[in-house]
């Protein structure tokens, strides 16, 4: 088997592992501190958590992004395209159909061209923040910048192979590797957040409506 048919079959399906089961982990190691936790078992309430959850979710919805109507647009283009288009792609929705017998609907090719190209650029934004703005710049670590490549690097391999820029064949593998990279780093990184953002916000929803206060 070359790297090739390997970064196109099997790979894939190790970084969907790698991620299935790195976040049920996450969760299982998540569960024994909870329940022994005196505080944050009782401070939880559906109503409190899925009102801070739909607020947050929601643009200009809170304070701080009214105050950043640049980054908030930014942002949230940036978090939406960056799930929806590997989901929802044709080639990974073909690839997905291939093994499984089973597909959904995937993007026209146009609009998944310019929400990867919104992804890269809203990227590139982030990390010109992060050397431009002095409170941003005092917390990044290499860490950080070595993250934001990683959730970079799918995506702007996937622009290569689109446009068929260098040997085809090698972008084509480079973007598995880097994709498979992304998928197995989510569970153990702060890109997590994806997944265990309602928890966090649904803690803080229900600690600050026990306070009859807002948390947005």
């Amino acid at each position: 088997m070359s790297m090739y048919e390997f970064a196109t079959g099997p790979l894939v399906w190790i970084g969907v592992l790698a991620f299935v089961l790195g976040c049920i982990y996450r969760l299982l190691a998540l569960i024994g501190p909870v329940k022994r936790d005196k505080v944050i078992v009782p401070y939880m309430s559906w109503r409190y958590s899925a009102r801070s959850v739909l607020n947050w979710l929601t643009p200009f919805r809170t304070r701080n992004m009214r105050m950043r109507p640049f980054f908030t647009v930014y942002s949230f283009l940036f978090h939406i395209c960056l799930i929806a288009t590997p989901l929802f792609l044709a080639a990974h929705v073909a690839i997905w159909s291939r093994t499984w017998g089973f597909g959904w609907w995937s993007l026209p090719g146009d609009l998944a061209n310019l929400m990867t190209f919104v992804v890269v650029a809203a990227g590139f934004f982030f990390l010109l923040r992060r050397i431009a703005n002095p409170a941003v710049r005092y917390v990044t670590g290499p860490g950080d910048l070595g993250l934001l490549a990683v959730v970079l690097a799918p995506f702007v391999t996937g622009l290569l192979a689109y446009y068929q820029v260098f040997d085809y064949r090698t972008v084509v593998t480079i973007h598995g590797w880097t994709g498979a990279i992304w998928l197995a780093a989510i569970p153990f990184t702060r890109i997590s957040h994806m997944i265990f953002f309602p928890l966090t916000r649904g803690y803080m929803g229900s600690e600050f409506g026990f306070r009859h206060a807002r948390d947005w």
